[in-house]
């Protein structure tokens, strides 16, 4: 357990910022009697383990704790595994992700690149499958008879009743390198949150299979410097304007028969792949984004048919969790509408103008449970049916998300007032189970002031020093947002402030803004950004910054700062090069510096192709700020040098830009470190040297 008196950023990179030991990723049975979920014995234990809970008599088992069986360690891990950590952002070990039957009654994992199943039932034993390894996302088809999974490329299926396995599709000869069966490429992981590549048909005899060429995607390497012996990794990456791999969608059967889907001309992403029941349901986008096409697959002869969609001149959302059915057919998706991301059933919207959906999920039965905010501030949860129209089941207030079957639903959430997240049972009978949590208190508790601006104006909170006596002085300001699209930093949340509160008390007026193109206000707001990243995101922080100092009083115009990580990085390098005259120091980490060093799907969906609108990406470019950039600002650049999401050569570009136009500044690379940094004492120390350099900077 860490030391109580250990710093903050010490307990804080020690328990995974304060989540380890707290429930996750729960899966309701179809009949609502069993929950499974993972979660670590301790909360400083990164070993996950799988757990099953009795909804009935709120029992629970450790199903598998990783320890117990005869594996190595994480550094075992197969490449292919490792990458899909890193696109969604997994940062404990053990048991992470894990996959079940239609039934719920059997799981399937993996451990170290060995995959194992196990019963669900107490008292249930892990099985390792006799498969030769590494195995990479293995998944029971639905009556759990066999399990499918992914080995160099290549898709297999295991049947448990022989113990045989077979290859059920893969390259042939005639395929060139960098061609693989059922994995997910780059952008479907990193951009459109689809990480699987294949999905069994429901009565498990046929699957639909992702074939992936990446021949024709531009070739990096990424190499670490403090270790020349090592060979360069080669990645490829679709940079904005490059092509991107050749994804195609193929039904296979079990004997290995495969016939392909004929998905439309001008076809250049797969975005999704549902099937139950009613039909195989494919979701395809443009590579501009502003077509977003639904087709019903004939599984026999791959015939595609378009059954719904959506047009943008600007571009279409993805939406997690649908489209989808409902018992009799009806299709569940979602569209704009009235400035609103709203619940569409059959193309009629469902939930109220203002509601912001989310996301959809879970489909139980006649009910739709999604994640909406009626404030931005919020994500709750909302269950929709034919007989009772939209309702809250989640509380008015925090962020909340849930998961839903027979009746059963899970919520998991938290506020301002509270520590971490509860996780909480709701029977079909409306009585409430709560569920362990082990995970830490952070011992800090963050003062959140929230500051009004005009309408059409940035989300602000503001973070003092605690115990500062208002009057007494004035202290220098750091921003800390990170200002991009997708992300959110004014939420109703603890957890979302407790960084931002231990940057205050180490003596600065901390402001959060999120402005223009960041989620939660409505596609309009999302928009704003069309064509410049850079231009409405900066002024956005501005106009944050003056209502905070008009509102809140005791910040110090003359001294400010900001950080931030990633598009945040982007944003505090921005801040310095272009508005000096309003900031005087920043952090930028990880930051984009050249949108045409960034991938295809997120970059291209903002600022168009390059080919097609290069002033878009001469103008959001921090490249020639250098240059032109008075009074100079000291400015830090972290950047990892594994990094293979935004790559070290943004940082190196803009250092040799500032060092060409004779502009002081500081370096600080990360040896063996990727776009997170779970690394204990690489997050520890990274921020006690942001608080240092701010402080000397800010005088």
């Amino acid at each position: 357990m860490p030391d109580p008196q250990a710093s903050f950023p010490r307990r804080q990179a020690a328990t995974r910022r304060f989540t380890l030991g707290a429930p996750r990723r729960p899966s309701v049975s179809p009949d609502g009697a069993r929950v499974v979920l993972l979660r670590s014995r301790a909360g400083d234990d990164p070993v996950t383990c799988l757990w099953l809970l009795d909804v009935a008599t709120g029992e629970e088992h450790v199903l598998v704790d990783p320890r117990d069986l005869d594996v190595p360690g994480e550094e075992d891990l197969p490449p292919e595994e490792r990458a899909r950590r890193e696109r969604v952002r997994e940062q404990s070990g053990g048991v992470v992700e894990y996959a079940l039957d239609a039934a719920a009654r059997l799981a399937v994992f993996v451990l170290s690149g060995r995959a194992f199943t196990v019963d669900l039932a107490p008292g249930a034993r892990p099985e390792a499958l006799p498969v030769d390894g590494p195995v990479v996302d293995p998944r029971p088809d639905p009556t759990g008879a066999r399990v499918a999974f992914v080995r160099g490329g290549t898709l297999h299926v295991h049947e448990r009743a022989t113990a045989t396995t077979h290859v059920l599709a893969g390259p042939e000869a005639a395929d060139g390198l960098g061609v693989t069966w059922g994995l997910a490429e780059f952008v479907a992981a990193e951009e459109m949150n689809r990480y699987r590549g294949y999905w069994w048909s429901p009565d498990g005899s046929q699957l639909a299979v992702a074939r992936v060429d990446d021949a024709p995607v531009t070739r990096w390497w990424i190499a670490d410097p403090a270790h020349p012996e090592r060979r360069p990794t080669e990645m490829p990456y679709p940079a904005a304007g490059t092509p991107n791999a050749a994804v195609s969608l193929h039904l296979v059967d079990l004997d290995g028969t495969r016939v392909p889907v004929e998905l439309p001309a001008g076809t250049e992403y797969l975005a999704d792949v549902g099937w139950d029941t009613h039909d195989l349901l494919v979701t395809v986008s443009t590579r501009d984004q502003r077509r977003v096409d639904v087709l019903r697959v004939d599984p026999d002869t791959g015939a595609a048919e378009r059954v719904a969609g959506e047009v943008d001149d600007d571009w279409v959302d993805l939406v997690a969790g649908v489209p989808a059915h409902l018992p009799d057919g009806a299709l569940v998706r979602c569209g704009d509408r009235d400035d609103t991301r709203r619940l569409l059933v059959d193309d009629e919207p469902v939930t109220p103008p203002g509601l912001q959906v989310r996301g959809v999920a879970d489909v139980d039965g006649e009910t739709v449970l999604v994640t909406a905010s009626e404030r931005p501030e919020d994500v709750t949860v909302w269950a929709w049916s034919r007989r009772e129209g939209a309702r809250r089941v989640s509380p008015a207030y925090g962020v909340w998300s849930g998961r839903r079957a027979g009746g059963t639903t899970v919520l998991a959430g938290g506020d301002l007032d509270s520590d971490g997240t509860r996780t909480t049972v709701l029977r079909a009978d409306g009585s409430t189970l709560p569920v362990a949590s082990h995970a830490l208190s952070p011992g800090l508790e963050p003062a959140v002031r929230r500051v009004a601006t005009a309408a059409g104006g940035p989300s602000v909170a503001v973070l003092l020093p605690r115990g500062h006596v208002p009057g007494s002085a004035k202290l220098p300001v750091l921003l800390d947002p990170y200002g991009g699209p997708h992300s959110q930093r004014v939420l109703a949340a603890r957890g979302a402030f407790l960084t931002s509160q231990w940057f205050a008390d180490q003596g600065f007026a901390v402001v959060v803004a999120d402005g223009r193109g960041t989620p939660g206000r409505g596609p309009a707001y999302e928009r704003a950004v069309r064509g410049d990243v850079a231009g409405p995101v900066l002024d956005d922080q501005v106009a944050a910054l003056h209502a905070a100092a008009e509102q809140v009083g005791d910040l110090d115009l003359d001294r400010v700062g900001i950080r931030g990580w990633s598009f945040g990085g982007y944003l505090a390098a921005l801040a310095v090069l272009r508005r000096p005259d309003v900031f005087h120091a920043a952090v930028a980490g990880a930051p984009v510096t050249d949108w045409r060093l960034y991938d295809t799907h997120y970059t291209e969906r903002y600022l168009g192709h390059p080919d097609e609108d290069p002033e878009a990406y001469a103008r959001t470019s921090l490249l020639g700020d250098p240059a032109t950039a008075s009074p100079v600002r000291p400015l830090m650049l972290v950047h990892g040098l594994a990094d293979d999401n935004v790559v070290a050569a943004h940082t190196l570009q803009l250092s040799s830009s500032l060092l060409a136009a004779g502009y002081p500044h500081t370096v600080l690379p990360l040896s063996g470190v990727t776009h997170m940094t779970p690394q204990e004492v690489v997050a520890e120390n990274l921020l006690l040297l942001q608080v240092s350099f701010l402080r000397e900077a800010l005088g």
